[in-house]
């Protein structure tokens, strides 16, 4: 019974997760808002809204604070982690679209293989090697449906997607010893509050004209649900673990990207091509080899 909760957590998360990448496109292309003002928006109010559920549940969430080792920590992983892999994510639906920008964080594994081989200073096994290798041949077909003369989006889009790649692995393995040492979701809240907080110091939210938006009521409630969902989706996540190994969450997470692609080709007409159909599962097949070999090995 466990297990099952588990399997329904990680699916609904992984496919809410996955809705919230063509809503922010959508509101990127159809309102007044920046990547900046709806980010810092998004980051703080759901900063706030996970601590004030850890503090009505009774826990303390200002000790990480009282010593100087995890609190540096949680700066850099609100501002490097938290809030870079989440404006990389953004910016890349804005320069492309948000079926390609949640392929592209699929890039972090290979990043990821990258630094704890230079950290090693040896080789990557075999299977890492041949699972890099596939994910890229996907990548290829994804970005030119297998054409040398085109690549299907800009430079900005691949900078961003690359950058989302990157900063995903710093995001995965940064925060190990703080997750380790304190609440998971301890660690997020502070880490989107941060992180939005930043946002907007730098942006000067308070100086932005996009807060005439809110006065239409149907943009409002967009906001409010990609903050509900995007909110959701990562406390479902974080407690499938619970039941399930990192395996079948690895998997399962696959849920993510095909949902975002469903609701594109629904919303936006997003049309993919034979080839870079070929590419997503080529992707995603590939990623799962890593996660599945890497537990066995």
């Amino acid at each position: 019974m466990e297990r099952l909760k588990g399997l329904i957590f990680i699916i609904f998360g992984s496919m809410l997760w996955g809705a919230t990448g063509p809503l922010m496109e959508w509101l990127l292309d159809h309102t007044v808002l920046t990547v900046s003002f709806m980010l810092t928006v998004r980051l703080t109010v759901a900063g706030v809204l996970l601590l004030m559920y850890l503090l009505l549940t009774g826990q303390d969430i200002f000790s990480i604070w009282r010593q100087k080792t995890w609190s540096r920590q949680l700066l850099i992983f609100g501002i490097a982690g938290m809030l870079g892999v989440q404006y990389a994510f953004v910016a890349a639906i804005n320069e492309s679209n948000a079926v390609l920008a949640t392929l592209l964080q699929f890039l972090a594994p290979i990043f990821v293989v990258a630094y704890v081989s230079l950290s090693l200073r040896k080789w990557p096994p075999r299977y890492q090697v041949l699972g890099i290798i596939g994910t890229l041949v996907g990548l290829f077909l994804l970005l030119t449906n297998a054409s040398f003369d085109d690549l299907l989006v800009s430079r900005k889009g691949l900078l961003w997607g690359v950058a989302v790649g990157l900063t995903f692995a710093f995001y995965t393995l940064y925060p190990a010893r703080l997750m380790k040492e304190w609440s998971v979701l301890l660690v997020v809240g502070w880490g989107m509050l941060i992180g939005g907080l930043t946002l907007g110091i730098v942006s000067r939210i308070w100086q932005s004209n996009e807060w005439v938006v809110f006065t239409n009521l149907k943009i409002t409630g967009l906001m409010m649900a990609l903050i509900f969902f995007g909110t959701i989706a990562f406390i479902l996540f974080l407690s499938s673990m619970k039941y399930i190994s990192a395996v079948e969450a690895s998997i399962l997470s696959s849920v993510e990207p095909l949902t975002a692609m469903v609701i594109s080709v629904i919303v936006f007409s997003t049309s993919l091509g034979v080839w870079q159909l070929i590419g997503v599962f080529v992707m995603l097949i590939c990623v799962t080899w890593l996660s599945v070999a890497g537990e066995k090995a």
